[in-house]
């Protein structure tokens, strides 16, 4: 079961806007056979230009499922980003079920495959605002270019399956994507 952490930013959020949101995040908890107990953070941004933003992010134990919209209707806002994912955990099923059948593990062992973040503010004196631990999962440089894609990052960091060294992707500024191997 989802809990909510809806904020607001330049709007007031109203018991409806509230309600609306926890009816359409939700719908996303019938795609899990056990709802996670987690916390959906909503943030909601309305703009000078009339334009209104959400994002929306639910950090679970094996994925971190993230997504954004801006639109001229808060409401459609709430829409697009539903839908985004449900696509993401509709992909990320899918990857699961094709991992599990080609490798021979079940469903809950290939979940363990992907990556969760702790994040720490830390003011430094070198300039170092924001530090990051990572637990590094074994994977494969496909499943971490899935995961960068799924976090909306530009690399991605993570234990190589076949080698046990340290691995970065990155997305290139063509659109591919690149590898950095450690010796």
């Amino acid at each position: 079961m989802f809990r909510y952490n809806v904020r607001g930013e330049n709007i007031e959020v109203t018991e409806a806007i509230r309600d609306y949101v926890e009816k359409k995040v939700g719908k996303l908890e019938r795609y899990f056979s056990d709802a996670p107990d987690a916390t959906a953070h909503v943030n909601l941004k309305v703009y000078t230009e009339k334009t209104a933003k959400v994002e929306v992010t639910i950090p679970l134990p094996y994925l971190v499922l993230r997504a954004e919209e801006t639109s001229p209707d808060l409401y459609a806002s709430i829409d697009l980003v539903v839908d985004k994912l449900e696509r993401q955990i509709r992909k990320f099923k899918t990857k699961i079920n094709r991992k599990s059948r080609e490798t021979g593990m079940n469903t809950a062992d290939a979940a363990v495959l992907f990556n969760g973040e702790e994040e720490n503010e830390n003011d430094s004196e070198l300039g170092i605002v924001r530090t990051k631990r990572l637990s590094l999962k074994p994977m494969d440089s496909e499943e971490a270019v899935l995961q960068m894609n799924m976090l909306g990052h530009n690399f991605f960091i993570f234990e190589d399956a076949e080698t046990n060294g340290t691995s970065i992707v990155y997305r290139r500024k063509d659109g591919k994507y690149g590898l950095i191997e450690t010796d």
